[in-house]
């Protein structure tokens, strides 16, 4: 392992759960669109991670050279909820059926919230990470001058 493939590391997972962060945001704006793309209620979208990985020749070679293969964590895809869309009565609404009853996007503004909060968390831990790296580079450039 590298001297600064920590930061990489922590810095690749900034990259992802700022992308998270911006998905939540969306589903958070949209809580409420009744007619998106195609005529349906907008909706919810998630982002799926995986762990960054070199090429295949790379990661043969490296699983005999030492025990760390990853890079960090990249985004794999951004995907959508599949859950049911909800239902709200509202006779008046222009997008509401013939019962009255309007189709809602599957977006639950508390778990959105939750989401938030949890992705915020990750990128300050990931923050807190780079920045003990960098004390403890400094701390051994410290070592080295004396």
């Amino acid at each position: 392992m590298g001297m600064f493939d920590a930061i990489d590391i922590s810095s690749s997972a900034l990259t992802a759960q700022k992308t998270r962060i911006d998905i939540i945001s969306k589903n958070i704006a949209n809580a409420n669109t009744t007619k998106a793309t195609g005529g349906m209620p907008y909706r919810r979208q998630t982002v799926v991670f995986r762990e960054s990985k070199k090429s295949s020749f790379e990661n043969y070679l490296k699983r005999f050279s030492d025990k760390f293969s990853g890079k960090g964590v990249e985004i794999e895809e951004i995907v959508e909820d599949e859950s049911p869309f909800r239902f709200r009565y509202e006779p008046g609404h222009p997008d509401a059926d013939e019962n009255g009853y309007v189709m809602m996007p599957n977006v639950d503004v508390v778990v959105e919230m939750v989401d938030l909060i949890d992705a915020q968390r990750a990128y300050e831990a990931n923050i807190t990470a780079i920045n003990t790296t960098k004390s403890m580079m400094m701390s051994a450039l410290d070592i080295g001058r004396r």
